[in-house]
């Protein structure tokens, strides 16, 4: 083509905004941050949405980054199956929770210890949705129960131990009440 011929045709094509066309993007949502107790099981979790079906090619990576800053390592890996690490300190800790037709590309960690804390990252790779947000998680592995969580759990508690005993209470009190009815008019009929 020469340059005229090229710029005729280039004003005979159609022209369409960028805004028109849909943004190719895997959105992914976490919650921000979670404390969890030590020595117990925890799901984290992380769903996502696509701007394109769900193809055989999704990738959901979970990654693990210190609270001091040392170098970062991958958590989970999941390719049409889920992969186990088989290293590091989330060998034998780690479990796939997640359901892709679902949209959910959850894990869930066993054994929570202090040296869990720190930040996750869940990225979701849908081809060819490749760019998107990366969800965090920041998790914080508490030795025991808050004082305030303790106090709610009491007041639970002892309030429904208090609703038991005053219902039982009206019950016995209904129940003899009606019993002395009936022995007052046994009575009456003698």
């Amino acid at each position: 083509l020469t340059p005229r011929q090229y710029f005729s045709l280039s004003l005979t094509l159609p022209v369409f905004p960028a805004a028109l066309w849909p943004a190719a993007a895997v959105e992914v949502y976490t919650s921000r941050e979670v404390d969890a107790l030590n020595g117990t099981n925890l799901r984290l979790k992380c769903t996502f949405s696509s701007s394109i079906p769900i193809s055989q090619l999704l990738s959901v990576t979970w990654n693990f980054q210190p609270e001091d800053l040392s170098s970062h390592e991958q958590v989970f890996y999941y390719l049409k199956e889920p992969y186990k690490p088989t290293a590091g300190r989330f060998k034998e800790r780690v479990t796939w929770d997640g359901n892709i037709e679902r949209n959910d590309a959850s894990i869930v960690l066993w054994n929570l210890q202090p040296t869990d804390n720190g930040t996750f990252t869940c990225q979701v790779k849908n081809p060819p949705d490749f760019v998107g947000t990366i969800g965090e998680v920041r998790l914080r592995v508490v030795q025991k129960v808050r004082l305030s969580e303790i106090h709610f759990l009491a007041v639970a508690i002892g309030s429904a131990c208090v609703l038991m005993i005053v219902v039982v209470t009206v019950v016995v009190i209904c129940r003899k009440k009606a019993q002395e009815k009936r022995s007052e008019v046994a009575d009456t009929e003698l």
